[in-house]
């Protein structure tokens, strides 16, 4: 039976950015798969990451610098990323950037594994 979504769930994270998650643990429930568009301000960045969850990112507007151990990469509008499970990363949009994430399994804060700012993956 088809699902309904009348709108998202608004996830508070701190930075500026938003976070609109349409299916995922905030929304539906979800575990196996998290669907949310992002929306950062120029500027912004977030700590690197250790998750455990894929992540696929496609850029809608604007450009992401997305840091992995192998080094940087500029994707922009109309570009996407495959990040994976297991793999260091880190996310900032220097001119800003509006994005569709989706995480399989479904973004959850306690499979993140932030760490502080000052990692420095080389």
């Amino acid at each position: 039976m088809a699902e309904f979504i009348p709108g998202p769930v608004q996830i508070p994270v701190p930075g500026g950015k938003s976070i609109e998650e349409y299916f995922g643990n905030a929304t539906t429930g979800e575990d196996a798969i998290s669907i949310a568009l992002m929306n950062a301000p120029a500027g912004w960045e977030e700590p690197g990451q250790t998750p455990e969850f894929d992540e696929y990112t496609v850029v809608l507007e604007g450009s992401l610098l997305v840091e992995t151990e192998d080094g940087p990469l500029l994707v922009n509008s109309g570009q996407g990323i495959h990040t994976r499970a297991g793999e260091w990363v880190r996310y900032t949009a220097p001119d800003g950037a509006r994005y569709l994430a989706v995480c399989k399994p479904a973004f959850h804060s306690e499979l993140v594994h932030r760490e502080d700012e000052d990692h420095d993956p080389n």
